[in-house]
């Protein structure tokens, strides 16, 4: 997988996470479809997911500033 796509994968799903744990919204959605019975378990999956794609972006920060450090020209500097 690229590095940038796993860059774009982990801002993304950071994003909705935390504006899943933050806000209503997805309290809003579930009832406003019928599942309102599922708001008690939100906990036990926003949190890890959003810790999930914490990490993920980190770590393709980390892999992204790892192999920029490395390249050298075509001259060999």
């Amino acid at each position: 997988m690229k590095k940038s796509t796993l860059l774009k994968a982990g801002i993304a799903g950071t994003a909705l996470a935390a504006l899943c744990c933050f806000t209503p919204a997805l309290v809003i959605l579930l009832g406003a479809v019928g599942l309102s019975a599922w708001v008690g378990h939100l906990d036990a999956v926003l949190m890890p997911a959003l810790l999930l794609f914490l990490g993920l972006t980190v770590y393709a920060l980390m892999k992204k500033d790892k192999g920029d450090c490395c390249k050298t020209g075509s001259n060999g500097e």
